[in-house]
């Protein structure tokens, strides 16, 4: 797949009559998604190319900062799922105050005529752009009318009479409901990182873990999860814990701590993909090491259940 970077780089030759999906596109969840694919799906009906045009970093931070929300995807994130997705070509437009100062019009002749020469883009019902938010999708339409260019767009997409939407996603996540907003998103909230050195307290335990060093920005609240992990493309059944290890009273920074279930592994320096399946229960102090022991167990048993349900 390509990526190009605006201003800088040209438009690849081979991108020939573009079909474009544009938004920010943060978590890709279901309504997103359904943009992409009809785009892809439109894309190969044509023969032409199926691009995707992002922005980074997220408007919101230039225009909004006291407002940007917490990401749930980094750009790498959302380059795996969009190629995965059979996206041949994304553009990425680095946002700046000048671009935010833009009005419609600039931004559909510099970067949609001018630099992709689209023959069609799709976004949803409710895109916004331009400076203040002034371009809504009857003026990207006129102005497709304008330059050559076709616009379509997508309705919202619905669950359970519920709009999905990537603040929504953000709420529960932030809520500890990992669950449901895994059936917002069409998959596990998932991060990514390194595993460290942590305390090895886990190990003395006799309940290993692997602590993350995560590049995600959102991270669910302090609680143990259910959780799947990815190493080497292996998903291993594990249990996360998210907190600050209240019980050994010592001050510590939130770690993200997962054990491996039944497979003990030299992890240290290992990438390693933590996918949020479903809380288990809060983080709390235990009276002793072997309260906590007899909890972890507790907690191990739980998700075995759970994953047999699942067939992981």
């Amino acid at each position: 797949m390509d990526v190009i970077h605006y201003p800088g780089d040209a438009r690849p030759m081979r991108w020939h009559q573009s079909v474009l999906a544009l938004g920010n596109f943060d978590g890709l969840h279901r309504g997103h998604m359904t943009i992409v694919e009809r785009v892809v799906r439109t894309a190969a009906e044509r023969v032409v190319t199926p691009l995707v045009l992002t922005f980074d970093p997220h408007p919101t931070r230039v225009v909004r900062p006291d407002k940007a929300p917490a990401l749930l995807m980094t750009m790498a994130q959302k380059m795996e799922a969009l190629e995965q997705a059979g996206v041949h070509g994304v553009a990425v437009m680095r946002f700046t105050p000048e671009i935010a100062s833009w009005a419609p019009d600039t931004f559909v002749r510099l970067v949609l005529v001018e630099w992709l020469r689209i023959a069609e883009v799709w976004v949803g019902a409710n895109f916004l752009f331009g400076h203040d938010r002034s371009g809504n999708f009857s003026m990207l339409r006129m102005l497709g009318a304008r330059y050559g260019f076709r616009a379509e767009k997508i309705d919202p997409v619905r669950y359970k009479e519920l709009v999905v939407s990537s603040s929504r996603v953000r709420r529960l996540i932030a809520e500890g409901r990992v669950d449901e907003a895994a059936t917002l998103l069409g998959r596990h909230y998932f991060m990514d990182g390194t595993v460290v050195h942590g305390l090895q307290r886990g190990r003395l335990l006799g309940f290993p873990t692997a602590n993350l060093e995560s590049e995600n920005e959102l991270t669910p609240p302090d609680s143990v999860y259910a959780t799947l992990a990815t190493l080497d493309g292996i998903v291993y059944p594990s249990v996360t814990n998210i907190g600050v290890r209240p019980t050994f009273h010592q001050p510590s920074a939130t770690v993200v701590e997962t054990h491996l279930l039944d497979i003990e592994r030299d992890l240290y320096g290992a990438r390693m993909r933590v996918s949020f399946v479903q809380r288990i229960r809060d983080e709390r102090t235990f009276d002793g090491v072997d309260a906590l022991k007899a909890q972890i167990a507790a907690d191990c048993n739980r998700a075995r259940a759970l994953f047999a349900k699942m067939s992981v």
